[in-house]
């Protein structure tokens, strides 16, 4: 099954891709959609903050119930992943260290603000 959505970058984007996803859901084993919606979540948020006005896509695939890969895209000039440097009591900058810490393998495309991970049990 697969989902391509073009959400407007606004402050219901990271609720209108969690309930998109949502639909992804039964066709996965049960334990991969609470990760797949909070890093979405996280992404489309950060594309939200950081990445210019207009749309926020979101791509994901899953083949199978224990896999899924997931996409999130915005218009922005690209970045380069950094290491998460605050203090653990400090708000804000966990969302690439969720990815990190959750997804079975994640990236970044080169010059773009193209963010993906896979899931997989």
């Amino acid at each position: 099954m697969c989902l391509d959505l073009d959400i407007p970058a606004d402050r219901l984007a990271p609720a209108q891709a969690r309930e998109a996803l949502r639909s992804l859901g039964a066709q996965l084993d049960s334990d991969l959609a609470p990760d797949m919606e909070l890093l979405v979540t996280e992404l489309v948020t950060n594309s939200v903050k950081y990445g210019p006005p207009g749309i926020v896509r979101v791509r994901a695939h899953t083949e199978h119930p224990r896999h899924v890969r997931v996409e999130v895209i915005d218009g922005g000039d690209g970045f380069v992943p950094e290491v998460r440097d605050r203090p653990r009591t400090e708000a804000g900058a966990w969302g690439l260290h969720l990815v990190e810490e959750l997804t079975d393998r994640w990236g970044v495309y080169a010059g773009s603000t193209h963010v993906w991970f896979e899931l997989e049990r």
